[in-house]
């Protein structure tokens, strides 16, 4: 079933509930880094590292603050508290259906942790309850076994989750697990090794604006990079809060002002808003493109997104004026 082509990631359409929300202006803004936040990924074969250079990432983006670590990887991150400077709490996971991984993004949110790092991601697609064996839960619960059909409702839960990973308020570091690739060229009787394939969505590395790969020999390469100081960069052994997190930081912060969204959510839920300054506000998230921002909604206390709560209690407002 893994061999399927996934379907190619669109983001679920929101709930009609007005129409003034859903039907937004076409803006052109300038150009902008505001607000932006590191978004790096790290794949590899088991032995090579990443948990380690991930949590030295992370740990230099935190910049000395205490950072988390959701945890699928049997507790390997704790493994390294002695040798990492900064501490970090974690958040052990056993059950990887993606709706958890949006409820623990929006519980460390929430706790404002200002870095993230996911060790690993790859258990959110192939692991107990995860991508893959929700295709199949769905199939067989409401499409007769038809494993294509499943693909629709599973990727729009593999959809969220990356929505709200990639608009987490912090930075993101993302680790995850890959196999070497090998095919068999023309003219040669043994299969040439092609890299390796991050055991994940195919193409899930591009969702990042950084992304690597690490062999067993701890080499890291980069194999997408927004910042031009990566680019065609090989680095041995290296030191992740030196190497990577500092340059990436320097880059992200030339030129840009810092945007605490703590301001936009304490704006969502404030005493005084109205229909109308809810709706200015949701746009001005919208173009900040953090819609998908995970929170814990203040009442019920499940996961939800500042656009989502906001929407929610412009509408209400709005609807309780008419009465």
């Amino acid at each position: 079933m893994s061999q399927l082509p996934p379907p190619t990631r669109t983001g679920r359409a929101p709930q009609q509930q007005a129409d003034e929300y859903n039907d937004a202006p076409l803006v052109f803004r300038p150009a902008t880094k505001d607000g932006h936040k590191a978004r790096l990924s790290i794949q590899g074969p088991s032995g090579s590292g990443k948990t380690w250079t991930g949590l030295q990432i992370a740990a230099g983006l935190a910049e000395g603050k205490r950072f988390a670590v959701i945890d699928t990887e049997r507790g390997a991150a704790s493994l390294y508290l002695d040798d990492i400077r900064t501490p970090f709490d974690t958040l052990p996971m056993h059950n990887y259906d993606p709706h958890n991984l949006v409820k623990a993004l929006a519980t460390a949110g929430h706790a404002g942790y200002p870095v993230v790092m996911v060790d690993s991601l790859t258990h959110f697609w192939k692991g107990a309850d995860g991508t893959l064996d929700q295709v199949e839960k769905f199939a067989k619960e409401k499409f007769g076994g038809n494993t294509f059909a499943g693909w629709g409702p599973a990727g729009a839960l593999q959809n969220d989750m990356i929505e709200a990973l990639m608009a987490y308020p912090g930075h993101v570091v993302a680790t995850m697990r890959a196999s070497e690739k090998w095919a068999l060229e023309r003219g040669r009787k043994d299969p040439v090794s092609k890299g390796i394939q991050a055991e994940q969505r195919k193409g899930i590395e591009f969702e990042f604006g950084v992304a690597a790969e690490m062999n067993t020999d701890n080499q890291l390469r980069f194999i997408k990079a927004r910042c031009p100081a990566f680019r065609g960069l090989e680095l041995d052994q290296p030191d992740g809060a030196r190497d990577i997190a500092k340059p990436y930081l320097d880059w992200l912060r030339a030129g840009a002002k810092e945007i605490d969204p703590a301001v936009w959510i304490d704006a969502a839920g404030s005493e005084t808003a109205t229909p109308d300054s809810l709706l200015a506000l949701y746009r001005e998230v919208e173009a900040a493109s953090a819609l998908a921002t995970p929170l814990m909604h203040p009442e019920s206390g499940q996961p939800t997104s500042l656009g989502d709560y906001i929407r929610m209690r412009g509408t209400a407002l709005k609807a309780a004026a008419q009465q």
